[in-house]
C-alpha cells in the first residue's frame, strides 16, 4: 500500500510541476511576453533613382553601400533604350526601354564591389560596396 501512495504522490508532484502557465522568467519579472504575430517588417532596401536624358546619366559613379542579401532597387526614367548590367555574383542584366517608371530589383550574396553600368552609354551609374 505504501508503494501505491508513494507512486500517487510522485505523479501528483509531477503533474503540479507541469500545470503552470507562466515561465520562471515571467514569474520573476511579472511581465508577459509580447503577443506572437505573423507580420514581418519589410526589409530595408537600397533604392537608386537613375535618369537617362539626351545621353546624360544621373547619377554617375555614385559610391553606395549595401548588406549581403539586401534588396537593391534601380528605378529608371530613360529617353533611350539601353542595358543595365550589374557586375555581381551572380551577374544581372536588365533591358531598359525608352520610358518612365522602370524598376529592377536584385540582391548580392557575395561581398565585394559591385559595378552597375549602362552598356550602350558606357557609363558607370554606381559602385556598391557589399558587406
Amino acid at each position: 500500500m505504501s508503494r501505491v501512495l508513494a507512486l500517487a504522490a510522485a505523479i501528483a508532484l509531477l503533474l503540479a510541476g507541469c500545470g503552470g502557465d507562466k515561465s520562471a522568467e515571467e514569474k520573476s519579472s511579472g511581465a508577459a511576453p509580447p503577443p506572437m504575430t505573423d507580420a514581418q517588417a519589410a526589409p530595408q532596401r537600397l533604392v537608386v533613382d537613375v535618369t537617362i536624358k539626351g545621353g546624360t546619366v544621373t547619377p554617375t559613379n555614385e559610391q553606395l553601400t549595401a548588406s549581403l542579401e539586401q534588396p537593391i532597387v534601380i528605378r529608371v526614367d530613360s529617353d533611350a533604350a539601353d542595358e543595365l548590367h550589374v557586375h555581381s555574383t551572380p551577374e544581372h542584366s536588365f533591358p531598359i526601354a525608352a520610358g518612365q517608371g522602370q524598376s529592377f530589383q536584385f540582391a548580392v550574396d557575395t561581398p565585394g564591389r559591385v559595378d552597375v553600368e549602362l552598356h550602350a552609354l558606357n557609363k558607370t551609374v554606381a559602385t556598391i560596396a557589399v558587406q
